[in-house]
């Protein structure tokens, strides 16, 4: 197993450095300059090009790309344009908001979805599913960003039960957490009735009810189990889903998290910020992903001896050549 964690955790390795190169292409190639937004419409065509040089922003494409990858094995993220910090100082200040932000929704999601799609598969066909079924649709096409306004519309501007803007006690996360996941729960609600429909045909569900078990006990015990593997698979995805949903509703909830960071700093070319920020939440959804595949073999102990197989037959050739 400490074999597969090591392949897992070296594929990421490609995967973060095409997410730079896009990234810095991106930002590279993106109108504006930087030295000009700095300085001012004041500033002369001289001190621009000074202050270009002095960001290295005057060098060749590549050659600013080598350097800023170089510096990203050394743990340097850069320095910012605006506030010349550390980006890693900046990052580390929002990292826990959005973390936070996102690690809510999805546990909302699960909370909900789960639970949802496991009784409409009980319940196939019934009203309740069909319900279920019109919800989860309606949370699947709904923009989350829609979602957050008119929320606020609705809650803070004609109730003036919840707060529009900030996060500033556990009051304040109630709508970030329901526009953010609504999309995963309809999502996790579909899957998991899905799997659900597939796991309860089986012959072995038709023979633990047989032997008397409890139907809770054929569901949760028998059913859910098999039933797990898809649904973890859909949580990580729905868990990156939250990142970037979470990117999107700090704006309209004005939250101060990488998300509003990232905004701002895109309005103000601040290339190191953009790039440190949109790393970082790779290096999460990577991290998660690894996160998954670990407790698939929790979930299917079959799994883990898939592994555990290759590995002894991998000695056991090697031996066999050295005989």
């Amino acid at each position: 197993m400490g074999r597969y964690i090591l392949k897992r955790v070296l594929a990421t390795v490609p995967v973060l450095l095409c997410v730079t190169f896009v990234i810095f292409t991106l930002m590279h190639f993106t109108d504006g300059d930087p030295a000009r937004l700095i300085l001012g419409d004041t500033a002369s065509e001289a001190e621009v090009m000074a202050m270009r040089s002095e960001m290295g922003l005057d060098k060749p494409f590549l050659e600013q790309y080598f350097r800023y990858l170089a510096g990203l094995f050394h743990g340097d993220l850069g320095i910012s344009y605006m506030t010349k910090m550390p980006v890693s100082s900046e990052i580390l200040t929002r990292l826990p908001v959005t973390a936070r932000l996102a690690f809510l929704s999805c546990l909302f999601a699960i909370c909900v979805g789960v639970p949802a799609g496991i009784v409409s598969a009980v319940r196939q066909y019934s009203l309740l599913d069909n319900v279920l079924t019109v919800l989860a649709l309606l949370g699947i096409t709904m923009p989350n960003f829609w979602l957050a306004l008119m929320l606020i519309l609705f809650f803070s501007v004609s109730l003036g039960i919840l707060p529009a803007s900030g996060l500033y006690g556990p009051v304040y996360y109630i709508m970030p957490i329901i526009s953010i996941s609504a999309a995963s729960v309809a999502t996790i609600t579909r899957m998991t009735r899905s799997s659900m429909l597939e796991v309860i045909r089986s012959d072995y569900i038709r023979t633990a009810r047989a032997k008397g078990l409890s139907e809770r006990e054929v569901i949760f015990r028998h059913a859910l189990k098999n039933a797990l593997i898809p649904i973890l698979t859909i949580v990580g995805i729905q868990f990156a889903s939250g990142l970037s949903g979470a990117v999107v509703n700090e704006q309209v909830f004005a939250i101060p998290g990488i998300g509003k960071m990232m905004i701002d700093a895109i309005k103000n070319r601040n290339y190191p910020l953009v790039e440190g920020g949109v790393l970082v939440i790779a290096v999460m959804c990577c991290l998660v992903n690894l996160a998954v595949d670990l407790m698939y073999a929790v979930a299917d102990p079959r799994i883990k001896m898939q592994y555990t197989k290759a590995r002894r037959k991998g000695t056991q050739g090697s031996k066999e050549e050295a005989e």
